[in-house]
C-alpha cells in the first residue's frame, strides 16, 4: 500500500480528492470540538469576573454569557455531527454524539429549573 500522507480516516472522504478537502474537514471538526469545549468557560466567566472584583460584569451581562454557553452547548455538537456526516468521519461522528449527550444534561436542567419550574405558583404542586 503506497503511503499518501493521508490518515486512514481521511481516505474515506470524497473519492478523487486532492488531500485539501480532508485536511479542511479535519480542521473544521477540530474547531467545532474546541467551540464546544469553550461552553464551560463561557458559563463560569461571570462568576470568575465577580471573584476578581468586577461585580458589574455579573450583574449587567451575566445573562448573555449564560445564553452563549447554552447556545454553544447545543449548536456545536449539532454542527459537528452534520460536518462529520458530510465528510464521512465515523470517529468524529461518535465524538459529537457523546458531546450532544453530555450537553443535553445541563440543557435539560436549564429548561426544567430555569423555565418550567419557576412558572409553578407558590403553594401549588405542579
Amino acid at each position: 500500500m503506497p503511503s499518501s500522507g493521508i490518515a486512514p480516516e481521511s481516505r474515506q472522504g470524497v473519492s478523487g480528492s486532492t488531500g485539501l478537502a480532508p485536511a479542511r474537514a479535519d480542521r473544521i471538526i477540530r474547531a467545532l470540538s474546541w467551540w464546544w469545549a469553550s461552553a464551560p468557560v463561557l458559563l463560569f466567566t461571570p462568576a470568575i469576573a465577580y471573584a476578581m472584583g468586577l461585580p458589574d460584569v455579573r450583574r449587567e451581562v451575566g445573562w448573555m454569557f449564560g445564553l452563549m454557553a447554552l447556545l454553544t452547548a447545543a449548536l456545536a455538537p449539532t454542527a459537528g455531527l452534520v460536518a462529520a456526516q458530510v465528510w464521512h468521519r465515523r470517529e468524529a461522528r461518535g465524538r459529537f454524539l457523546i458531546m450532544a449527550a453530555v450537553s443535553s444534561v445541563p440543557i435539560a436542567f436549564f429548561l426544567f429549573f430555569g423555565v418550567l419550574f419557576p412558572e409553578c405558583p407558590d403553594g401549588y404542586h405542579c
